[in-house]
């Protein structure tokens, strides 16, 4: 594969999971009872815990992104 390829790759792979990171943050900050009761259906847990785990969610997440989406891309650019 060449440079170019994986750059390209990589940079929507930025995007794309930058867009849902931000859209899921969004969505817990501006609709959190749409949020809870969609998932309440699911998982019947208290509102605090629901809380805690979807906080914890998005900084798993966050970490996941950095370290496999934004890290490759940019030591890709770097290189290229």
């Amino acid at each position: 594969m060449e440079i170019q390829t994986l750059t390209t790759f990589f940079m929507w792979c930025t995007i794309i999971n930058g867009l849902l990171l931000v859209f899921w943050s969004l969505m817990h900050m501006l609709v959190p009872d749409l949020v809870y009761g969609i998932q309440s259906r699911f998982f019947p847990i208290p509102r605090e815990t629901f809380h805690v785990v979807f906080y914890c969610f998005l900084g798993l997440f966050k970490i996941i992104f950095l370290i496999f989406n934004v890290v490759p891309y940019v030591a890709l650019l770097i290189i290229g």
